[in-house]
């Protein structure tokens, strides 16, 4: 009973951490992300200011994690954020510091303020500093049920001699403290638990300061293994020059824990008051010296874990030559060849969204999503080129040649809206509801796919030669693929008919992507009509000439056939 006590408390307090923790994101979230990120200009603003964040946050993992991210991002400097990470220790130890006072008689005010505040409040930031004042509730109530449920078994021998042998050494006790650290994502919530024994005297002085330095070395092992992109080790950096400041302290200090608990005792013999200075003391004595070495540590970091390149961005323009703006016969080939590199981005789009569809493939709907971002950059860079040349004076043919770039480009733009916002749309709805097509209806999906993919590159040729045969095929295709869709809607519809389960559940899934699909290819067949409209080859309209009233006179040249096309 008393371990399950235990147990809760401990649990108890996570839960109050976390309710602060979350309420001050809530609450200040984004104007803290700026402020560590405009107060990082030299070490010591840098210190300030991660002391004074983590205050706040009660959480040096969570400013770890912010920094991190930072850092791998380029936004600051690594020495400023190592800087951040001293003042960040030095955070935690403070709230340990405040709380190792007994102010658990706060503790319902500040449950009462909290439910008020969060259930009356009539601003979403009353609601959420609400919240933080229900978390502190908490976190003092639970210290209070810890020593409450330690005091029965003060006096067990059994109890005594069990804690006596598990924390016989100081090795032994640094690595439980930074276990339970590295598993709770929470120093404070460790250095507390050890308070709580240390004042029930069920372990020694000693062994409450081992614990205290595994705590601080568990806490640097959550933002290393949680922080940074994967597969880049320059994102690492922040994390492991953390760790390496841990480990030196833990180095130095755990051969000479017996006098420092002596000399500690000497000046205030309360157990809960040794754990708490020694935590405040060690992460000062760590920020003062490690702060005159982060540049040497910086160059070491940076040396062990060089940046990794970074793969070519599909987003990035490969062709437009701002120096060939002068010379528009070369600046439009430059974005007619940028326009077909755009053309290919959003056809390798088109195909991994289609597989996704088919396969239910959740990895990649992210990665058609991040493609259209890099279609959208493309898209943009070539109308800001195209409309910076025709500023300039340019001939008919040219002015011409730049609108169907534009043209193209714009439509291109659609195709990859299209398979973002729509195809992926419905390929997440099908993963989350677990639909199939039946297995007719997907290889008549896939016969559209394998079709449309053909005319991208007659598209491409159409656009890129000029070619009015290229161009009519191309739109002889758009009416063959509109029987293709009319024919697999038909069929379709027969196999609801006969209540084929797999077509009743994804009906309306099936229909949207047959029109998604003919709007797609309908976007493609555009790069034919300003072929063909240069050679005079398209009619005004698709639509008869209206049928005249019996008994008036018909115009000539209504009578002359139109030409084809």
């Amino acid at each position: 009973m008393v371990l399950l006590d235990m147990m809760g408390g401990v649990a108890l307090l996570l839960w109050g951490l976390h309710m602060v923790h979350s309420g001050i994101v809530r609450a200040f979230g984004a104007d803290l992300r700026r402020a560590l990120g405009g107060a990082l200009r030299n070490r010591f603003q840098a210190l300030a200011a991660g002391l004074g964040i983590t205050a706040l946050l009660q959480s040096s993992t969570a400013t770890a994690l912010m920094l991190t991210s930072f850092a791998a991002g380029g936004v600051i400097s690594l020495v400023p954020a190592l800087a951040t990470m001293l003042g960040a220790n030095i955070g935690t130890s403070l709230i340990v510091q405040l709380l190792s006072f007994n102010v658990s008689a706060l503790a319902p005010i500040l449950l009462v303020v909290g439910v008020v505040a969060f259930r009356r409040g009539a601003r979403t930031r009353t609601r959420d500093l609400g919240r933080v004042a229900i978390g502190l509730g908490l976190m003092l109530l639970s210290l209070h049920l810890l020593l409450n449920s330690l005091a029965p078994v003060e006096h067990s021998p059994l109890v005594r001699d069990v804690f006596a042998a598990a924390t016989d050494e100081a090795l032994v006790c640094l690595v439980i403290g930074a276990l339970l650290t590295w598993a709770a994502h929470s120093s404070v919530a460790v250095v507390l638990l050890v308070m709580s024994l240390a004042q029930s005297q069920l372990i020694g002085v000693e062994a409450a300061l081992a614990m205290v330095l595994g705590a601080n070395l568990g806490a640097a092992l959550n933002p290393l293994f949680e922080g940074g992109a994967a597969g880049n080790p320059a994102s690492r950096r922040l994390p492991v020059g953390n760790l390496l400041n841990r480990i030196v302290g833990c180095l130095l200090l755990l051969p000479f824990l017996g006098p420092v608990a002596d000399w500690l005792a000497s000046v205030d013999p309360q157990p809960v008051r040794v754990a708490a200075d020694f935590h405040i003391l060690f992460n000062l004595a760590m920020a003062l010296l490690f702060l005159p070495l982060l540049n040497p540590l910086a160059r070491l970091l940076e040396r062990f874990l060089p940046e990794r390149a970074a793969p070519a961005d599909p987003g990035t323009p490969l062709y437009l030559d701002a120096a060939a703006l002068d010379t528009p016969a070369v600046a439009l080939a430059c974005a007619a060849r940028e326009t077909l590199h755009m053309g290919d981005v959003v056809e390798g789009m088109f195909h991994r969204g289609m597989n996704a569809l088919l396969s239910n493939d959740r990895k990649l709907v992210a990665e058609v999503s991040a493609m259209d971002d890099a279609v959208d950059r493309l898209h943009e860079a070539i109308k800001l080129y195209v409309i910076q040349l025709t500023r300039g004076s340019l001939e008919e043919h040219e002015g011409q040649r730049a609108m169907e770039i534009m043209s193209l480009s714009i439509n291109l733009e659609h195709v990859g809206d299209i398979v973002d916002k729509n195809l992926m749309e419905l390929a997440a709805k099908k993963i989350k509801h677990r639909l199939e097509f039946s297995r007719e209806g997907a290889a008549e999906l896939e016969a559209m796919h394998q079709h449309i993919a053909a005319n991208f590159k007659l598209a491409a040729s159409a656009f890129l030669t000029g070619d009015a045969r290229v161009a009519r095929q191309l739109l002889e295709e758009k009416t063959r693929l509109r029987e293709i869709e009319q024919a697999a809607g038909e069929s379709h519809m027969a196999r609801l008919r006969e209540g084929r389960p797999e077509s009743l559940e994804t009906s309306s899934l099936h229909l949207d992507v047959l029109r998604d699909l003919k709007r797609i290819h309908s976007h493609l067949c555009a790069a034919a009509y300003p072929v063909l409209d240069a050679r005079g080859e398209l009619r005004d309209s698709r639509l008869k000439p209206a049928a005249k009233p019996s008994g008036e006179p018909v115009a000539a040249e209504e009578l002359r056939p139109h030409s084809s096309g």
